[in-house]
């Protein structure tokens, strides 16, 4: 079992930032490539960032390029989002997940453990 708590949600203004954490405990964290969805209300859950276990190799949304950055400290057993230039339409709520699967990582079904989510509000 991975138990997965995220935090760092919360309201900003278009154009600003917000950095997520995602703090795991249990199974080896090192062990999971990890993933951060978003769902916004009345919409299907996205697929936000990935990234693999060792932290190589990372995968975005066209959606949010160039503006999320994924990382983490397999020390600390925690997953970042690094959110900067957020729009209105970035706001959803944030979900970490932990995923023991090497390919198709933007596939939420690739994902065996989920985060309860936090939210990130950006206003206009």
């Amino acid at each position: 079992q991975v138990q997965l708590v995220e935090s760092g949600g919360g309201l900003v203004q278009a154009g600003g930032s917000l950095r997520l954490s995602c703090a795991a405990s249990g199974r080896t964290f090192s062990s999971f490539a990890m993933g951060w969805f978003r769902q916004a209300p009345e919409k299907e859950r996205e697929f936000v960032a990935a990234i693999t276990w060792s932290g190589g190799r990372t995968y975005y949304a066209d959606s949010v390029k160039g503006r999320l950055t994924i990382s983490r400290d397999n020390a600390k057993n925690t997953v970042y989002l690094q959110m900067n230039s957020l729009k209105p339409e970035d706001t959803a709520v944030y979900y970490c997940a932990a995923s023991l699967r090497w390919l198709e990582l933007q596939n939420r079904n690739q994902y065996s453990y989920w985060g309860q989510g936090t939210q990130v509000t950006v206003s206009s």
